[in-house]
């Protein structure tokens, strides 16, 4: 007597969703079925929760209905709702990290998501990684490129926790394969390597003989000397242009004043940058310069690297007078 009530229409046949033909409702995390009910009832659906409860249970839905924002055809059904919610055909959102991004430009991305519940807004760093609970001295560089799926209104932090989860995972399976002879002490060296390369990369195949050139250099105890982490030093205010007097400003990122590593990483590495810092190229180049066409050219002396410059960067320099 009651199968008729799977059928009757309950989503209201005008959209709440701009530019929609559906429905647009949200169902907390922890619901039961009477919760479940008074939800899509506050939020416009025409459900009672008698006939919504006998629904359920004529259907064997009890236990799998699932929290999340849902998308509902308008004038559907009970039966299709309760099944689409059985299914957990929600309205799902994602945020991208990407390679190379800092720690502000990812922090005012996830300020600025509408999507996101924002928990971490104003928070500092310090009170981020305890929240974390991570032991680094810094944010960056410890939240793993990757586009990250989630509810509408989840918070922020779910974001955060699952890069930096994802980063610690990747530094492991990295730092298993490290070879004796490599220079680099610890899993934090290898991501702070592992961004000097993501930065110098210009083409993704140039990536391991990038990552050779600074292993080279830290082996034989010389100066890193990247210009990516003078810029790093410089901070957000950095406009674009590096100065000669940039060089001579010192600072714990100043590569061309300090051995080896810098304190930090410098940016977010990709996987490939890890891959390549931990199993660099079979290569003694000491040095590169960029071709103009995203490539580089490596050489293993300063006679080669100078005549190197004069072809493709002087070349590049006069041309653009």
């Amino acid at each position: 007597m009651y199968a008729s009530i799977f059928f009757w229409p309950v989503v209201p046949s005008e959209p709440n969703v701009a530019d929609s033909s559906a429905y647009k409702v949200k169902i907390e995390p922890q619901s039961g079925v009477t919760s479940i009910s008074k939800q899509l009832r506050s939020q416009g659906i025409l459900v009672s929760i008698i006939p919504f409860q006998i629904s359920v249970r004529a259907l064997f839905l009890g236990s799998k209905l699932k929290p999340g924002t849902y998308l509902l055809p308008t004038s559907a059904s009970l039966g299709t709702i309760l099944f689409q919610i059985a299914r957990g055909d929600s309205v799902r959102e994602s945020i991208a990290i990407i390679p190379g991004m800092t720690i502000w430009q990812l922090r005012s991305l996830v300020d600025s998501h509408a999507a996101l519940l924002h928990t971490t807004k104003g928070m500092s760093s310090k009170e981020l990684l305890q929240k974390l609970n991570l032991s680094y001295p810094n944010l960056e560089g410890v939240f793993l490129p990757d586009t990250y799926i989630f509810d509408p209104g989840e918070p922020d932090i779910n974001i955060y926790r699952r890069a930096s989860q994802a980063m610690n995972k990747q530094l492991s399976l990295a730092w298993s394969q490290k070879a004796s002879a490599s220079p680099i002490k610890s899993p934090y060296e290898l991501l702070i390597l592992s961004s000097i390369v993501e930065k110098e990369t210009g083409r993704s195949s140039d990536r391991e003989l990038v990552a050779a050139v600074f292993t080279n250099r830290l082996n034989k105890g010389m100066m890193l000397q990247t210009d990516p982490t003078i810029i790093y030093g410089i901070g957000p205010k950095f406009n674009g242009n590096l100065r000669k007097a940039d060089l001579r400003k010192d600072n714990p990122y100043n590569t061309y004043m300090h051995k080896g590593l810098p304190p930090t990483p410098i940016a977010m590495p990709s996987k490939e940058s890890i891959n390549a810092a931990i199993h660099p190229a079979m290569s003694n180049a000491l040095y590169f310069v960029a071709k103009g066409d995203g490539s580089s050219q490596f050489s293993q002396s300063l006679i080669e690297h100078e005549a190197a410059v004069d072809k493709y960067q002087r070349k590049l320099n006069r041309a653009s007078q």
